[in-house]
């Protein structure tokens, strides 16, 4: 647990990629393997179940430093993160532990859910009588369940690469399914996951409990250039941008199973597509989209369509017609169970084409024609109207790859520019991490001009998209413009002025502006504007009326 907590804390110090990176490969290479697993679990984005309520940790450190609850919750905003509280009023240790990751989270932290109240109180209190600042942080984040690290997946694999000597993407390839709860990251699937190319020709054999597995997902550049620079138009293959779920759908030994691009197993999610790889034939996956689309239909509904069928717990009738999927596919990753991977996308995607010629319940992604870059920039146009996102720029000979790679070819992503609207910030709360000392999590309003009165009425959340130093003078205003103070969350006297960009809107009565958007951030701070000149909800409103007509 000390190592651990000494690389969490070193990797949430800083923000610099090389550092980070050298801090995980330090670590790899002298962990026991028990260790690694769960630490390579934890860090590529698997989710520690909460073993503990919140009221019941609040309860317990409180009583155990001995604060009446009107100082703990003062504590709790002042710092503005629960577990760096309770790491901060707790008194010190009088013992240590040498327990390692494994034993702290198999033998500890596991066993805590469905245990009686007193016994549950006297465990966290002398586990919390074992360590140190950082690792009653740690410990306090694992057993509530909000464990987060600022490091990418694709950084965990390098450096995994790194120690184990092996090629990044035979790493990531291994690493699928890493994440699934169904299975316990144990020292022995750790030793699997790093051995040498060299040891074993079949490391990288699929066990049966494997036989589902997706291959690691291929991702897009955002292209920022412009595409002439990119040579030839014939030289691409070329597709609409889709707003749904990227998904892998595996037929193999007789069972399907579909993966999303987070490795979340969504197969009894889409009962349709099940339908569809009854057809298939064994051994073959298929790289696509999962979309809420209407049979029959010439374009996909909004992406909120889709969101019941990841949402709710479970699918009635109603679900079902109100939210119809249907499987975009756009490349063919095995076939008969040879892996088509390594093959140019153009050979993949005729092989696709001719797939779905034999099979015609299929849907194949359409190709976007067009003799030079200005027809497309013509026709990317178009892409709100026809419910996409923009363009996919995909090379004719690039190989399926892993992660956001180049050396396989590349894929851009040529996405039309952001819906964007300026707001005025209303409330304020603190941010996590190494923003938790800062106020970065804001709710902008818009001018409501019903009846000759203009009223703030909120309509987004972001935190996103300011630099460090702008946030800090954020957070200076924030603190000296407070009105009042709701649990974390402080309303502010409005004063500033934000351009806020986002790529979807849909009206959503749950909302009190009557409109949701999706995907908000902040594109600049808009200093030369006061709060007078922010937009209105009647232009956020002519927004939805354009994505609708």
């Amino acid at each position: 647990m000390k190592r651990f907590a000494a690389l969490y804390a070193a990797l949430d110090a800083t923000t610099s990629t090389n550092d980070k990176l050298e801090a995980l490969v330090a670590y790899f290479a002298s962990a026991q393997p028990e260790d690694a697993a769960w630490a390579a679990y934890f860090l590529a984005g698997g989710k520690p179940r909460q073993s503990v309520p919140t009221r019941v940790l609040v309860e317990c450190a409180r009583e155990r430093a001995g604060l009446p609850a009107w100082l703990f919750e003062e504590s709790y905003q002042a710092v503005g993160d629960l577990a760096e509280t309770i790491a901060h009023v707790l008194p010190p240790a009088t013992r240590e532990t040498e327990l390692g990751l494994a034993q702290w989270i198999e033998e500890r932290v596991l066993t805590l859910r469905g245990i009686d109240a007193d016994a549950l109180r006297e465990r966290l209190r002398g586990y919390w009588d074992e360590l140190n600042w950082s690792e009653r942080f740690l410990l306090t984040k694992l057993i509530g369940g909000g464990f987060r690290v600022g490091v990418s997946r694709q950084l965990v694999v390098r450096a995994l690469a790194r120690v184990a000597g092996v090629d990044h993407k035979r790493i990531a390839q291994r690493m699928v399914g890493w994440t699934d709860s169904r299975q316990a990251p144990r020292a022995a699937r750790y030793l699997r996951l790093i051995a040498p190319e060299s040891e074993s020709d079949d490391v990288d054999a699929p066990h049966e409990s494997d036989i589902g597995l997706p291959y690691p997902f291929f991702l897009a550049h955002p292209l920022q250039a412009d595409p002439a620079t990119l040579g030839a138009v014939a030289d691409w293959i070329v597709e609409w941008k889709w707003d749904g779920i990227r998904a892998q759908l595996v037929k193999r030994a007789g069972r399907t199973w579909i993966w999303s691009r987070g490795e979340d197993l969504v197969t009894e999610r889409f009962p349709e597509l099940l339908a569809l790889a009854e057809s298939l034939p064994d051994g073959t996956v298929i790289d696509g989209e999962i979309l809420a689309w209407e049979p029959d239909a010439l374009a996909p509904l909004p992406f909120a369509r889709l969101q019941p069928r990841i949402t709710r717990k479970s699918l009635t009738k109603k679900v079902l017609s109100e939210s119809p999927a249907a499987l975009l596919a756009y490349d063919l990753l095995e076939a008969q169970g040879q892996d088509l991977r390594m093959a140019p996308l153009a050979q993949r995607r005729a092989r696709l084409e001719a797939l779905a010629q034999a099979l015609p319940a299929l849907r194949v992604s359409p190709l976007v024609s067009a003799s030079s870059w200005g027809e497309l920039a013509a026709l990317r146009e178009q892409s709100r109207s026809r419910g996409v996102e923009g363009l996919m720029l995909k090379e004719r000979a690039s190989m399926y790859g892993v992660g956001r790679t180049k050396e396989s070819g590349t894929w851009w992503k040529w996405k039309i520019d952001p819906y964007a609207i300026d707001a005025v910030l209303l409330y304020a709360q603190r941010g996590h991490g190494r923003r938790a000392s800062l106020y970065t999590d804001f709710t902008f309003a818009l001018w409501d001009e019903a009846d000759g009165v203009r009223t703030l009425v909120p309509f987004a959340k972001a935190y996103s998209g300011l630099t460090d130093e702008e946030m800090r003078k954020v957070d200076a205003v924030v603190r000296k413009t407070t009105i009042e103070k709701f649990g974390p969350v402080r309303s502010v006297t409005p004063t500033l002025v934000f351009e806020i960009g986002f790529e979807g809107i849909q009206a959503s009565p749950r909302h009190k502006s009557g409109i949701a958007v999706r995907f908000p951030r902040m594109l600049r701070w808009r200093t030369d504007k006061s709060i007078e000149d922010a937009d209105t909800l009647a232009m956020l409103k002519g927004f939805l009326d354009e994505a609708q007509a």
